[in-house]
């Protein structure tokens, strides 16, 4: 099964990591590892997570307050949204009606991230 990212859930992904990092040094790998496992999940059990709306699911994080927000379809997994579960619920909706078909391949642990110096910006609802 193929899992591929908006390019708006990458970006979240490597902002995500990013400020990690910053906080700690190996942190923001430690993030990328719980993210893997949980594309694993979805990998092995993809209609196993939480139903947010028709057609769209919602794998946890263990460790970090994060959430994978994915669509299915029969051979591929779409990540619509590396969402903080502490921003305003449900702010990616507008991802789905605007059809960002940007989508970059698929996930591996070494698609690591560049490190960034600034902490991700917090969107509002």
């Amino acid at each position: 099964m193929t899992i591929r990212f908006l390019s708006v859930a990458r970006q979240e992904l490597d902002d995500a990591f990013a400020w990690y990092e910053h906080q700690s040094v190996g942190l923001g790998y430690e993030f990328l590892d719980e993210v893997d496992r949980a594309i694993r999940r979805i990998r092995a059990y993809p209609d196993s997570c939480v139903e947010l709306t028709r057609g769209l699911r919602r794998a946890l994080l263990s460790r970090f307050p994060y959430g994978l927000v994915y669509g299915r379809e029969s051979d591929s997994v779409t990540i619509v949204a590396v969402a903080h579960l502490h921003r305003s619920p449900r702010y990616w909706v507008d991802r789905i009606a605007s059809g960002d078909d940007e989508q970059d391949g698929e996930f591996r642990v070494s698609d690591r991230p560049a490190a960034k110096s600034h902490r991700p910006r917090r969107r509002k609802p």
